[in-house]
């Protein structure tokens, strides 16, 4: 039997919340008024929120730190045939399939020091988490040294090439046939204990994931898209049985190498590789009707079939070799993913599509949608793959972008699904393309992660928020285990100003609230504004146009004897 730390204290109170609620009630009030209305219910709704889901790709220390980034991934294209030991690369189909080094000051040192170790050590700078990409296609740079892998001199002219490197051609020949080449032209083909040699570097320099070191491992990029951005190693279409058989090898490779790591996969491209395989649209015209692999394999769509051989592998043999189900996701409506912003047809189909994410009503306004496909609604989609083919993985999505974050359209945008990803439950995330130290989309982040400047932070543990037109006016609402603050964002998407009733019930206020905006008005920093009066429960608020709110109220608690409080039982 102990006394729980002051900070459980706060997360365990709801019985004296309850008889609280009497009391706050009671308190005379004037009737608040506005044509929507958000009701928080602080009782309601509680899911934890993890931390991992406020993560950037290739964030900058400067903002990391500013941000007290929880994880930061290495990942891309080119992380797929990333050598360690020379710090080298090929870039794949992003540029002309091009072996390219790293910058590196003491080459000689190699391979400490390398781009990857540096990484490693910023975040550890910073306090962030490292997820890294495991290369898993064979093949690896084989040299520093630029190298073509279609040599326009080795393979004949191209229908384009590197302007800076005129040798390296495009790989698709005159004639519009793509080139065979010998992956060995640029590449050198590696297995697992290549894999596992690099953890051990990492290790004996950091220690391992829990001493510190590298917590997160992610089991390649895309895989489904090699036979397009890495056909000169592999131009063979990924098939259900080859992603099955390197995850179980790699998988199993790293934790043996560091069995406290946490691994992430199938680290999917989109939406239709969540249901095929890239062999199955290798036939072209309307594969779908005959998906050879999916068929294959008892017509079990690819994600769902994938969990199936995770948790088999884990049942013969006693070890989880995949940690996180982790997908990516670029909304496909017309001119949003890493778009600007456009016009205000395409500001206002920003703002609906992160619907996508969760909304099992809204259909996708996308070839997804116009294809016949049913809702996206993304995250509950995960949550009931997993909970039905291999219960206790966790849910990641690594890359996903909802563009013009350097625009208030994509601040907004980006508060949005912030706060979708705590209330839906996500576990981990991590947005590509991460903004500048001082675009509008960084704000977004700072209204979870340090709205005030001092590390002030949105609530862990989210509570229900509903609104009565989450079109017009997203409302997010979170307990603080740290002072049991109530923390609630609400995001004006609708275009217009809105003024909108906010109830709150099941939290012992102190009858004032902290206001932090962020707007037009001043796109250079998240403004504190007056208090907020909070009387009976209920107060009326005007969000000005294109504006972010986040209310701060204060726990009514605040003795410094806790002799009163139960003791509880652990």
């Amino acid at each position: 039997m102990r006394i729980k730390t002051l900070a459980g204290l706060f997360g365990l109170t709801f019985l004296l919340v309850l008889l609280w609620q009497g009391r706050v009630a009671a308190r005379p009030s004037t009737t608040p008024t506005g044509n929507l209305t958000l009701t928080i219910d602080a009782v309601a709704g509680q899911r934890p929120i993890s931390p991992y889901i406020y993560g950037i790709n290739f964030a900058s220390a400067a903002l990391a730190a500013d941000l007290d980034l929880p994880v930061n991934r290495w990942g891309g294209n080119a992380t797929s045939l990333y050598n360690w030991e020379l710090d080298a690369t090929n870039l794949g189909s992003d540029w002309y399939f091009e072996n390219y080094p790293n910058q590196n000051d003491n080459p000689g040192d190699l391979p400490f020091g390398s781009d990857s170790d540096e990484f490693v050590q910023q975040n550890l700078s910073t306090g962030t988490e490292t997820l890294l990409t495991i290369p898993m296609t064979g093949w690896a740079a084989k040299s520093r040294e630029v190298l073509c892998a279609f040599s326009i001199a080795e393979y004949g002219e191209q229908q384009d090439h590197d302007p800076w490197y005129p040798d390296c051609g495009n790989g698709i020949a005159l004639n519009g046939d793509p080139i065979i080449n010998d992956p060995h032209d640029a590449s050198m083909p590696v297995d697992e204990t290549f894999v596992q040699e690099w953890i051990g570097h990492l290790v004996g320099q950091f220690g391992t994931a829990v001493q510190g070191g590298v917590q997160f491992y992610a089991l390649d990029n895309e895989p489904m898209l090699w036979d397009y951005t890495h056909r000169d190693v592999h131009p063979q279409p990924t098939s259900y049985d080859e992603m099955r058989d390197r995850t179980y090898t790699y998988g199993a490779a790293i934790k043996e190498a560091d069995p406290t790591a946490q691994t992430l996969g199938p680290v999917l491209y989109g939406w239709t590789a969540y249901f095929y395989s890239a062999l199955d649209w290798a036939a072209g015209g309307a594969w779908w009707n005959n998906p050879v692999d999916r068929l294959a394999h008892g017509d079990v769509p690819f994600t769902d079939w994938y969990l199936q051989q995770m948790a088999a592998y884990e049942q013969q043999h006693g070890t989880r070799i995949l940690d996180y189900l982790d997908l990516h996701y670029y909304p496909a409506a017309p001119g949003v993913t890493l778009a600007p912003a456009g016009d205000a047809n395409t500001q206002a189909l920003r703002l609906r599509s992160t619907r996508s994410l969760w909304d099992d009503t809204y259909i996708d306004e996308s070839w997804i949608g116009q294809s016949g496909y049913p809702p996206v609604e993304l995250i509950p989609r995960m949550h009931d793959w997993v909970n039905t083919h291999y219960p206790g993985t966790k849910l990641a999505i690594t890359e996903y972008n909802w563009g013009a974050l350097d625009h208030i359209n994509g601040a907004l945008a980006q508060a949005d699904v912030l706060g979708i990803f705590g209330r839906e439950g996500m576990d981990l995330a991590t947005l590509w393309a991460g903004p500048d130290f001082d675009d509008p989309g960084a704000f977004a982040f700072r209204l979870y992660r340090n709205y005030d400047g001092q590390g002030g932070k949105f609530g862990n543990t989210s509570v229900s928020a509903v609104s009565s037109d989450q079109e017009q006016l997203s409302v997010y609402a979170a307990r603080r285990s740290s002072d049991g603050a109530l923390t609630v964002i609400v995001i004006n998407k609708s275009g217009a100003e809105q003024t909108a009733v906010v109830n709150i019930s099941g939290f012992p206020h102190t009858g004032t609230a902290q206001v932090f905006r962020y707007s037009p008005a001043n796109l250079n920093q998240i403004v504190p504004l007056a208090n907020q009066p909070v009387s009976g429960g209920s107060f009326s608020a005007t969000f000005p146009t294109n504006s972010i709110t986040l209310f701060v109220l204060p726990f009514a608690f605040t003795p410094t004897d806790f002799s009163y409080l139960p003791v509880i039982i652990r």
